[in-house]
């Protein structure tokens, strides 16, 4: 009876002093605001995946996530418009010269897709398509059908698609080709869901996409109704056993990590920033995604941008190895 008539005492004497119950403190490394990233299709669902991750660590933190090509993505971070522009070509020495920082955080590819109901499909998935017969289709135009390409077959004509908004795919594929986006052939077709639903729906069309959106998320396969093209890469008219690396995406994966796929078509993708990170958070952000974040890179479908590039990338940034200050 004694001791609760103590405590009662007590707190009526703070009460009386005006002492409020103590708060617990804050962590001094809580970082709290918002961030927001545009740009390359091809990392879109890579950034998704980051943001969710990253959220549910640090609960005070949004982070925005809009594609719309690597093009938009870098003007939208060289105007100040937002904290990352996702970039999946290589950075030019203009836009550097505007205070472009790249920090290269994964790696992936594109690919040549075609119709499941294309009618030459067994004689493509048995050949595959030279690197000039590629060429032929989206820059020399001197391939206009099929048959013409295949040899003797039904009479078809060929329905070439390309990108129409500036992005990492269509210069990564004209790269491949020995040219630049603005040199490529075919029917203009607004972002990578779009061109992939152009060529779905063609059993007469060709076109590329980047990894992620060729094949299905879930069951790692080609998207249903599409096909990827391969590649005939020593152009001797067949498949070889190393050749044939399309039949899910993990396949696809291992062989770029292997050297089996050539580069480009695949290459590296960027975190891009107007300069060094000046707010705690984006820099919290940066270096985070290149440690941890990481563990989600082969998950989703990419590889790792490798042990140098991550080293260089949280230097830039001002992190050490393990993502902090």
């Amino acid at each position: 009876m004694k001791k609760s008539a103590l405590i009662l005492a007590i707190v009526l004497l703070q009460g009386l002093s005006g002492a409020a119950p103590p708060v617990p403190a804050s962590r001094p490394d809580e970082v709290r605001g918002t961030l927001s990233l545009s740009g390359a299709w091809a990392l879109y669902p890579m950034a998704v995946k980051w943001a969710e991750e990253y959220q549910k660590v640090h609960p005070g933190v949004r982070v925005d996530v809009q594609a719309g090509g690597a093009g938009k993505g870098m003007a939208d971070v060289l105007a100040g418009a937002v904290d990352v522009g996702m970039v999946s070509r290589e950075v030019n020495p203009a836009e550097v010269g505007k205070g472009a920082l790249a920090v290269a955080v994964a790696k992936d590819a594109v690919v040549a897709t075609i119709s499941r109901k294309n009618p030459f499909l067994a004689d493509i998935l048995r050949r595959g398509l030279k690197r000039e017969e590629f060429a032929a289709i989206w820059v020399g135009k001197t391939v206009q059908s099929w048959a013409g390409l295949l040899g003797p077959g039904p009479a078809a004509p060929l329905h070439c698609y390309t990108r129409s908004d500036a992005c990492g795919a269509a210069d990564t594929w004209a790269a491949y080709l020995g040219k630049r986006q603005e040199d490529l052939a075919g029917v203009g077709v607004y972002g990578d869901p779009g061109i992939a639903e152009a060529v779905k729906r063609d059993p007469l069309g060709i076109g590329y996409n980047n990894v992620n959106f060729a094949y299905d998320a879930k069951t790692k396969r080609a998207v249903e109704g599409l096909e990827i093209c391969p590649i005939d890469l020593n152009g001797n008219g067949r498949l070889d056993p190393a050749e044939q690396v399309y039949a899910t995406r993990d396949d696809l994966i291992q062989a770029i990590a292997a050297g089996l796929y050539p580069s480009p078509p695949a290459r590296e993708l960027y975190f891009v920033l107007k300069g060094k990170p000046r707010s705690p958070l984006l820099a919290d952000f940066m270096g985070w995604v290149l440690t941890e974040g990481q563990k989600y890179v082969a998950e989703m479908g990419y590889l790792s941008p490798g042990p140098d590039r991550i080293t260089k990338g949280l230097a830039a940034v001002g992190r050490d190895a393990e993502g902090k200050k």
